[in-house]
This record gives C-alpha cells, structure tokens and sequence, in this order.
C-alpha cells in the first residue's frame, strides 16, 4: 500500500473525514477550490472511470448524491460542481478513482471551461465514431 488515497483510507495518512460506509470514503480536500470542497473515492482501489467497477461507481455516486446537498447547507454555497479528472490529460493527478465535489458561489472568480459550437457536419461525424464503438 503505497498509493495516497490508500493510506488515507486505511488511516495512515490523517484526513478530515466526512464521511465513510462499506464502500466509499469522502474527506475534504487538502487544496480545497472552495471551502468544504469534498473527495469521494472507492475504498477498493481503481484507477478511473476507465477501470472502476460498475459496483463501485455505483457506489461512489450514491454517496456523492448523498453528500452534495448537504455540503451545499453547510458552506451556503449557491450551487455545486461534480467532477471526475480522468487521465493526466483530464487533470488526473491522484491516480486512484475520485469524485470532487466543490461548493460554488455568485462571484467566485472560477471560470468554466469555454466551448465552441461544432462546425457544419462535424456533430454528425463525431457522433458517428462514438456510435460505431458501442
């Protein structure tokens, strides 16, 4: 058991637990983006969204869905982010499944990422590779 999320489950490593069940353990976030910004991971270890079992996802989201209106109350937060970073590319730096739930205010200063509509055809052909894998 070398990896962080391990040791923090298993205790070796303090965190400010939230909350804890069968299968997941949430605690907040060292570098939190917000007050009360909460980690919800898998107590078996997988890596992402990738290689998570379905058992376990299923698991994560119901205490993430358990959580969030909760921490909404308590931050008075007026609204909320779920993310799940995937990969280094998708800002994955924990290499072991997470889940952040972050409080979000009127004003905060956090920007969304920004979008751009399709070019002509292009929705069609994206949608069209994604279809053909499933």
């Amino acid at each position: 058991m070398d990896e962080l999320f391990e040791k923090i489950i298993a205790g070796t490593i303090p965190s400010e637990k939230v909350h804890e069940d069968e299968h997941t353990y949430a605690f907040l976030d060292i570098n939190p983006t917000a007050p009360g910004h909460t980690l919800v991971v898998p107590k078996q270890k997988s890596t992402n969204i990738f290689d998570i079992p379905e058992s376990d996802w299923l698991a994560v989201m119901k205490t993430v869905r358990m959580l969030a209106p909760y921490i909404k109350e308590a931050m008075r937060a007026d609204g909320l982010n779920i993310v799940m970073n995937n990969e280094p590319a998708g800002h994955q730096v924990v290499m072991h499944a997470h889940v952040h739930i972050i409080p979000r205010f009127e004003g905060d200063g956090l920007k969304p990422w920004r979008g751009r509509p399709y070019e002509e055809g292009e929705a069609q052909r994206v949608a069209e590779k994604i279809r053909s894998l499933l």
